[in-house]
């Protein structure tokens, strides 16, 4: 990547852009070598929410809990 950078005179700004990492977050998830996880203040946000007291709030609940159940033991 950094020799295609240079050939073709483009330049990145060090404290913009970060190379070499072993782990990155990106979305609230944390992407590294051994797969893609949700990054752990997610899942504490999650675990810490108040239960749904109305239908609106049970259907965001169960929108967000269709995706989050792949990464949180024992969601249920």
């Amino acid at each position: 990547m950094l020799r295609l950078l240079r050939e073709h005179s483009l330049y990145a700004k060090p404290r913009t852009y970060s190379f070499f990492q072993t782990k990155v977050h990106y979305l609230g998830h944390v992407i590294s070598k051994g797969g893609i996880v949700v990054d752990q203040e997610e899942i504490r946000a999650i675990m810490e929410w108040a239960a749904p007291r109305n239908v609106d709030e049970v259907i965001s609940f169960m929108e967000l809990e269709s995706y989050y159940r792949r990464f949180i033991g024992n969601f249920s």
